[in-house]
């Protein structure tokens, strides 16, 4: 049985060591037939392994790995393999490229330059090459090169190929997305993106070395002309049928996954749990969470699906919009967690400038893989979902997380007004955290008691116990007798204009049950009792009137 390829993303280990593989070797054929292709997908769905892929079927470099690709799908087309291993090839990655200032970035781009010449030393000393351009080679190796320089490297490398193995050379750049978010986020994005302007004009535009290319990240970004003239490229995105099928594992591809290893009886909960993505017209499962179930699951035929994604991926995006969005935002995010579309204008070409309009925040959440398309309604209108369980995990763990961040720091403040008495500021401050809470759930006074229960676990507290003639709901003992006990009667009402009078309606059930005359409450100083009601994320707070004995 092969072995499940968790995390591998060099496609000669992948082969080499008998891994199990999806082929999606036709993506040479694609490439073929294009000039520069530029494709877009969330994290995690095989950008990477599919440009190693790229790098070991095209390279001049790995003609004794050509075996690689004996049994695959491209070994049956012979005018594809006419191109094998005859490129030049330059492949490098910025996805380590996450440094917090400009001046770390670059140092981090000059060493990638470093480690390419370092495969490819033999330009360094040809005798093709001229004094002058190997003087310039062996200062990007030297990493002594001026930032202008390093602009420009991309293309001086590929002409110095072009020139000593008088073959036209192709350009693979993966997560070429990454350094602009590190910017974004570090706040030195305008260098950044006139830094990535020049590498990616020079290489991919003004390259006459150049034969083909492909740039792969998450996000189509143009608008700051990162790309300027850049008119030969076409792109693979989400919402187009261009690659569909080449990153990330299609139906057909996950029911034999299962078959293969014995699991088919388990189709429908990896369909719950990593189906979902539509790219184009093809539904997609999530490969990385695909594969770690099945691991899992070989290993434990009694594990249960969770959240792998939520691991990798970062979910910074959520996180944010969660806790700086505004009520509007949080409302729209508990509808989509509740099973509801939400129809949206998406764009397909974004900045990361752009990420704190809350016009772009639904386009973000669809192009990495937070929502997904169930209809196309034109002209950039789309209905969105949450794909699937695992992403709703997420979602879930992070306004579970914010919450209890954001109940934590008024848990005090609360019971002090409690204490206080003062009913105003009760009923300002719990109508806000009820605001901010994931759900109402089916709205069930259940629900309400241990909502209250929980802001309240800090302290002393009891609830559903027998007193006076019945049981109250939920009471706040103080450490000492000099304190103030706190008795709470929960209401839940059918209606909003049923609030006011639903929660009068539970102090006078403190007062006719006689709650507050139980004997154990008589060796404290002072007693208030409180009726509170509520109807979905409202609440209404009255206080009986006389909160001392």
């Amino acid at each position: 049985m092969k072995l499940i390829p968790i995390g591998i993303e060099n496609f000669k280990e992948m082969i080499d060591k008998n891994y199990y593989y999806i082929d999606k070797t036709n993506l040479i054929i694609d490439f073929l037939n294009e000039q520069v292709i530029f494709c877009t997908r969330p994290r995690r769905f095989g950008k990477t392994l599919n440009m190693s892929m790229l790098y070991y079927f095209f390279s001049i470099k790995e003609k004794e790995n050509a075996y690689l690709f004996d049994h695959l799908n491209i070994s049956k087309n012979k005018e594809a393999l006419k191109h094998q291993n005859k490129y030049p090839t330059i492949l490098i990655s910025l996805k380590e490229m996450k440094s917090s200032s400009f001046k770390a970035q670059i140092i981090s781009f000059s060493n990638i330059i470093y480690e390419l010449l370092e495969k490819n030393l033999e330009i360094l000393s040809s005798a093709q090459l001229t004094d002058t351009t190997k003087k310039k080679l062996n200062s990007l190796h030297d990493e002594t090169t001026s930032i202008e320089d390093l602009k420009f490297s991309l293309r001086v490398i590929s002409n110095a190929l072009y020139t000593h193995y008088h073959q036209k050379v192709i350009v693979l750049i993966d997560e070429y997305d990454v350094p602009l978010q590190s910017a974004y986020q570090n706040n030195y994005y305008d260098e950044m993106v006139d830094f990535l302007r020049s590498v990616f004009s020079s290489a991919l535009k003004t390259n006459d070395a150049l034969e083909k290319g492909i740039m792969t990240g998450c996000l189509r970004i143009s608008k700051e002309s990162i790309f300027t003239g850049l008119n030969n490229f076409t792109s693979y995105s989400l919402l187009n049928n261009g690659g569909s099928e080449y990153f990330g594992f299609n139906e057909k591809e996950v029911k034999q996954l299962l078959e293969d290893y014995q699991l088919s009886s388990y189709m429908d909960e990896v369909k719950e749990w990593y189906d979902g993505y539509l790219f184009g017209n093809i539904e997609i499962y999530n490969p990385w969470s695909t594969l770690m179930y099945v691991k899992n699951k070989i290993q434990d035929q009694s594990f249960k699906p969770v959240s792998f994604w939520a691991n990798t991926s970062g979910n910074d995006l959520v996180v944010n919009y969660i806790q700086n969005g505004d009520r509007k935002l949080r409302q729209e995010f508990e509808s989509l967690m509740n099973g509801h579309a939400l129809t949206k204008y998406i764009r397909p070409e974004l900045t990361y400038r752009e990420m704190d309009n809350i016009n772009n925040i639904y386009s973000f959440l669809l192009l990495t893989g937070y929502l997904r398309v169930i209809e196309d309604l034109g002209e950039n209108k789309y209905r969105l979902v949450i794909p699937n369980k695992e992403v709703y995990e997420i979602y879930k763990q992070t306004f579970m997380a914010y919450f209890e961040d954001y109940t934590t720091s008024r848990k005090n403040k609360l019971y002090q007004e409690l204490i206080q008495g003062d009913t105003k500021k009760v009923n300002l401050l719990l109508n806000d955290i009820l605001l901010r809470s994931i759900s109402y759930f089916d709205n069930q006074e259940s629900f309400y008691h241990g909502f209250l229960v929980g802001l309240l676990n800090d302290y002393e507290v009891t609830s559903n116990r027998e007193a006076g003639h019945g049981r109250f709901d939920v009471c706040v003992l103080p450490d000492s007798i000099l304190g103030t006990v706190v008795l709470i009667e929960c209401k839940h009402s059918i209606s909003e204009d049923d609030l006011i009078d639903d929660a009068r309606e539970g102090v006078q059930q403190i007062i006719d049950q006689k709650y507050l005359e139980e004997r154990r409450f008589k060796k404290y100083e002072n007693v208030v009792g409180y009726g509170i009601s509520f109807y979905k994320k409202q609440c209404y707070v009255v206080k009986m009137n006389n909160n001392s004995k």
